[in-house]
């Protein structure tokens, strides 16, 4: 009997892998920055690490790099173009650091020391703070990055003092390398300056030259876009599209500037709390509900389902139907306010099971316009139709909130002490003044 094939194409960073976390733990005492983190760098990709602020980008970064020892995990280097399994496994048996052979190689991180997992292992990386010798020239600073090579070249020092031709051979290409890469940055005008006269972008390229100069297989950059303006992060694209296209480096990088991740990554993977919430191409993580949940600030009870948004459709309609027949009927006429209902008016079934007192709602908004209730800080769009649901369209409803009605809103959106801790009805009444302001031609900021 035939069996259909399955057609669909094999991700790179499943089957042709030069980085894999696995089930990677880093604790701080009693902090769980990273939590059983698994994940796979395609080799000759981009790949984006991406979260909210304290997600445990970095620690990871520091982990992959030798700067933290993990608590538990395993993080594995490859050279070479296939998975290497069984070295790996054998190797994982053994008290070994790594296993190169003549044409391939793998390394176990977290095993080696932070020096030799840039010497041997070959990963590069940058970091979020400059880390430039400012008061070296830039072509210095891409020597520095060579100095394995020169101290070899210079048999440990000795050809350096007595400048012996195979240490001037050496220090002459590691200037035409360093040239190069000053080339391909912008900076090639700039070689002699002090690394920290550069502008900040400038300073930002020369960092990734600088790592390039120790020839890496793997480059990490901690968020290479930050503080650049349009125009440096599209020319920062460029520069990292050409090292993955005519260099063959895996790029692993951290950034916030969508615009760069979504442009450029070929997998983008997205941690929450030290945990892997999402894991895939672009298109599919920007379209994930946990990823927008993340970026949106909201808590994971607020993660509409496809059930629960199928079941407010009908409620959602119902509104949207009113809303127009009021507004046919108030054509030509100046907009009133609608009155406050009752909040017994506003059915909700097991209210009852609420502490303090379900607030007096309207059922429709006033002046066929509601308030955008997401500028309050944790207010998501899934908790705006909630509230909506309630009678709740203005922000001058939410400031008009006591504490029985904050316990019973708090219950009733499975968060109860959140709304005192992010003080809702405070930035209401300041959204609220502003909306009034505006209204009255007085220009009150909202």
């Amino acid at each position: 009997m035939e069996t259909a094939m399955n057609t669909t194409p094999a991700h790179n960073w499943d089957h042709n892998v030069v980085l894999s976390v696995e089930h990677l733990t880093m604790r701080f005492g009693g902090l769980l920055a990273v939590n059983d983190l698994s994940f796979n760098v395609g080799r000759g990709d981009i790949t984006a690490l991406i979260g909210p602020n304290g997600a445990g980008k970095t620690t990871v970064f520091n982990c992959v790099t030798g700067f933290y020892k993990p608590t538990e995990g395993r993080i594995v280097m490859r050279h070479g173009n296939d998975l290497q399994s069984e070295k790996v496994e054998a190797l994982t048996r053994t008290g070994r650091q790594h296993d190169i052979g003549k044409d391939s190689a793998v390394f176990l991180l977290e095993r080696m020391p932070d020096f030799e997992i840039s010497k041997r292992a070959k990963v590069a990386r940058t970091f979020q703070n400059i880390r430039l010798f400012g008061g070296m020239t830039a072509l210095e600073n891409l020597l520095v990055a060579q100095h394995n090579p020169l101290m070899i070249a210079s048999s440990m020092t000795i050809g350096g003092i007595f400048n012996l031709p195979g240490f001037r051979k050496a220090r002459a290409e590691a200037i035409d390398f360093a040239a190069y890469w000053l080339e391909k940055t912008g900076l090639i005008e700039r070689a002699d300056d002090p690394a920290a006269d550069l502008p900040y972008g400038d300073q930002r390229r020369l960092e990734i030259a600088r790592a390039m100069c120790t020839r890496p297989h793997l480059l990490c950059l901690d968020e290479p876009a930050a503080g650049l303006n349009p125009r440096e992060s599209t020319e920062l694209n460029q520069l990292l599209q050409y090292i993955r296209r005519d260099h063959g480096t895996s790029i692993l990088l951290i950034e916030h500037d969508m615009g760069v991740v979504m442009e450029i990554s070929d997998h983008v993977v997205v941690l929450d709390y030290g945990e892997k919430i999402s894991d895939g191409n672009p298109d599919h993580v920007k379209n994930d509900p946990k990823v927008i949940s993340a970026y949106l600030g909201v808590d994971e009870e607020e993660v509409a389902t496809i059930e629960e948004i199928a079941e407010d459709l009908p409620e959602i309609a119902a509104k949207a139907a009113a809303l127009k027949e009021h507004k046919g009927e108030a054509s030509g006429q100046a907009a009133t306010a609608e009155p406050p209902a009752a909040a017994s008016e506003i059915v909700v079934e097991g209210a009852e099971n609420h502490p303090g007192a379900q607030p007096s709602g309207l059922r429709q908004p006033r002046s066929d316009k509601p308030d955008d209730l997401t500028r309050v800080k944790g207010i998501g769009s899934v908790n705006e139709r909630k509230l909506n649901a309630l009678g709740i369209w203005h922000y001058d409803q939410v400031a008009a909130w006591k504490k029985k009605e904050v316990e019973w809103v708090g219950s009733y959106l499975a968060f109860p002490g959140r709304i005192e801790r992010e003080d809702w009805v405070k930035q209401a009444k300041a959204l609220a003044k502003g909306v009034a302001g505006k209204k009255s031609g007085k220009g009150g900021k909202s």
